[in-house]
């Protein structure tokens, strides 16, 4: 078979879906589906998948012999081990998927990734950090997670947690409770819940009606306020950025990156608090890194189906490099 004929395939496993992508070597997306989430526990799940999987090599005129590695990126903590050990908003059994894909693909490696670590392998392999060989993804959402690379390999950790910076502690003199029982962590200032949160403090602080919010995480809306001159969201955005840049100047003296990427659904409000960040990671960072890049995300919603696959590329060559 010819080198141009090897795909790695990308599955990015969500909620509510199952992101399907097919891909050359070389980082190229030639085939894109998807398949409603069903519970990854027993046969029915299994063959869902396989299904999408199957959909989308036919469309793409390949076949199951082609794939050399699936890449699968899940919402849970993937130690170093590989073994899953926690769930979260998922059902999964994760060896009984692997094997199923392994009789259905047999030519294939299969490998388990953290979602917010696929993110960073994509934005390596084919975004924004493509060139680079370490970088620190940052997924500001609904919460904040992230991934981060070192010589081209995500650090995984040995219990999985690698990558956890929403839960840096910033404030431990905070009231409120994280999600995770803590107080004072990253997530509560500069996630989207946590920049609502902030904003609806200052309200009540000012004694001012807050403006019209379509939930607890609607920082589209606070963001438009900040563009609007609104003192109050001006204010929790400066309280997100503040927070942010200093955890940043911490990872950056224990990482040293060659940049940081900001991912998820708040980035696309950058214009807001992107030069904001950068002002304040420069002034709580060391000289010698302060003028480390703070960039946005290149590839959206397909991070994951690209990083997915560069792992399972990874682990296709590191099989071949230790045959006998």
């Amino acid at each position: 078979m010819a080198e141009s004929e090897n795909r790695y395939v990308g599955l990015d496993v969500g909620g509510t879906s199952v992101k399907v992508g097919l891909f050359t070597e070389n980082g190229t997306l030639v085939g894109k589906g998807s398949v409603p989430t069903p519970p990854l526990v027993d046969a029915a799940g299994y063959a869902a998948v396989i299904g999408g999987i199957e959909r989308v090599l036919t469309e793409s005129d390949a076949s199951m012999n082609d794939v050399l590695g699936i890449g699968l990126a899940i919402p849970c903590p993937v130690p170093a081990d590989g073994v899953i050990r926690m769930q979260a908003n998922i059902e999964i059994d994760a060896p009984g998927l692997e094997m199923a894909l392994r009789e259905a693909c047999p030519r294939a490696a299969v490998k388990f990734v953290n979602d917010a670590n696929a993110a960073a392998m994509g934005e390596l392999w084919a975004g924004a950090a493509k060139g680079s060989t370490s970088l620190v993804f940052v997924t500001l959402g609904t919460g904040v997670g992230g991934g981060v690379v070192i010589d081209g390999k995500v650090v995984a950790g040995a219990f999985g947690a690698g990558g956890e910076i929403g839960h840096l502690c910033m404030n431990p003199a905070e009231e409120r409770t994280c999600g995770c029982g803590g107080k004072g962590h990253l997530e509560q200032y500069a996630s989207a819940t946590g920049l609502v949160s902030s904003y609806l403090a200052e309200c009540e602080a000012a004694g001012v009606e807050p403006i019209e919010l379509a939930g607890p995480s609607d920082s589209r809306s606070l963001f438009q306020a900040c563009r609007e001159g609104n003192e109050q969201a001006l204010a929790a955005m400066r309280t997100m950025a503040d927070c942010l840049g200093r955890a940043l100047t911490l990872i950056a003296n224990v990482i040293d990156p060659e940049m940081f990427l900001l991912g998820g659904g708040t980035s696309a409000s950058s214009d807001v608090f992107l030069e904001p960040l950068i002002e304040r990671y420069r002034s709580y960072a060391i000289p010698v890194n302060a003028d480390t890049p703070i960039k946005v995300a290149s590839l959206g919603n397909d991070a994951g189906i690209y990083g997915a696959a560069y792992v399972a590329l990874q682990a296709a060559a590191d099989r071949t490099t230790h045959l006998p």
